[in-house]
């Protein structure tokens, strides 16, 4: 469950930068009733940004084959990657 806190307690931001890491989700700050901000642990930032990644790789490749639709056995693109980059078939 999302932690949702008044702005006023960044006050004490031991407590918020413990929340975000043992949690490991972000906290939102409200002002005024109203979402104003969004505090998170560096490595919940990354682990977000890794997703991200992977999400657009997935959405990318997705709009290829819809373009073109073509496919590609995985162990042949290997080799062929293998040859180009390494000299060498495995």
């Amino acid at each position: 469950m999302p932690q949702i806190r008044p702005i006023t307690d960044l006050r004490n931001t031991t407590e918020i930068s413990n929340t975000c890491h043992a949690k490991r989700e972000p906290v939102f700050i409200t002002k005024n009733g109203y979402g104003d901000l969004v505090v998170m642990s560096i490595e919940t930032y990354e682990e977000m940004l890794e997703t991200a990644a992977a999400d657009a790789a997935i959405a990318e490749a997705e709009a290829e084959y819809a373009q073109d639709g073509k496919l590609y056995d995985a162990r042949e693109a290997l080799s062929s990657l293998r040859r180009k980059y390494f000299g060498r078939t495995i």
